[in-house]
């Protein structure tokens, strides 16, 4: 994996969550790492959330998805973030109704899928995105949000299109139509190194039965808005019954892991992908 290419990213994180948690467990002179449980506890879409009164925009996105898994174009992208590849850059325009221009919700704060680097934007979405604006002949502006507004963005047609590893669910339907699937995507469990807890378990029904065991003694990071939030707390509309611990709400998965690692938390449960780049970039910084 491209670990080291968000390195800067997690940086941040840490510098921010340091403030607020630099009497965490009285432990910041060991090197404690996490590790990630490598079992799928959910099974999920992504798709792009597009605005509700532009049908032919929705077409088109349908469109252009078909063409660049068909053509390579996705695997190229995904081999920057997963493989030996260098990602690419994306620079966002300002906002001015004057032009023709594809506006994109997203919360960068989501690797490998959109983070940042400076002023550029990284990441698979980041990346589709600007393949998708050149392909439409239209000027990139990208709009950085909470993630849980980026479906209402778009219902209030501020932006066109949400593009931030979204999961294809009823509610979010409710102010977005959702493009054809680009990638399958599964929560996963993040605990310390030394946690040997969940060693034994082989499938989702293992894990599934030691959380049940918690009480509320126990807390569990989330980023706020995702799955993984619904999938701890329980929602009836996304199919999770939830578990008796405490939800801690974060703003990215990062800022979890790292409060984690500094005894604030005892798990963390993220998408796979932004766990495992998490949980290397934090593990190799200590």
């Amino acid at each position: 994996m491209k670990i080291k290419k968000i390195l800067a990213l997690v940086m941040a994180a840490v510098m921010i969550i340091g403030t607020f948690t630099a009497c965490g467990s009285g432990e910041s002179g060991s090197a404690k790492t996490a590790k990630v449980i490598e079992i799928n506890l959910t099974n999920e879409e992504y798709a792009f959330g597009v605005d509700k009164d532009q049908p032919e925009l929705l077409e088109e996105v349908n469109a252009f998805i078909a063409e660049i898994m068909d053509n390579g174009e996705f695997e190229e992208i995904c081999d920057r973030y997963f493989g030996d590849g260098t990602p690419v850059p994306v620079t966002s325009a300002k906002l001015d109704s004057s032009k023709d221009q594809l506006v994109i919700a997203t919360n960068a704060a989501f690797e490998p899928f959109e983070y940042m680097d400076g002023e550029n934007y990284l990441g698979i979405d980041m990346e589709i995105a600007a393949a998708l604006a050149e392909k439409l002949g239209k000027e990139l502006v990208i709009q950085n949000m909470d993630f849980d507004a980026v479906c209402l963005a778009v219902g209030q047609h501020k932006c066109d299109i949400a593009m931030a590893g979204l999961t294809v669910n009823e509610d979010r339907k409710e102010y977005v139509n959702f493009s054809d699937t680009y990638y399958l995507a599964y929560q996963r469990l993040i605990v310390m190194s030394d946690d040997d807890t969940f060693d034994s378990c082989k499938e989702a029904a293992d894990v599934e039965k030691i959380l049940n065991g918690f009480g509320k003694d126990i807390k569990i990071g989330v980023q706020n808005g995702t799955t993984g939030q619904f999938y701890c707390e329980g929602d009836e509309d996304w199919g999770f019954d939830g578990y008796n611990v405490t939800t801690v709400g974060y703003k990215s998965g990062a800022l979890a892991v790292q409060d984690m690692m500094n005894g604030n938390l005892d798990y963390v449960v993220i998408d796979a992908a932004p766990a495992e780049f998490i949980t290397e970039s934090l593990n190799e910084m200590r």
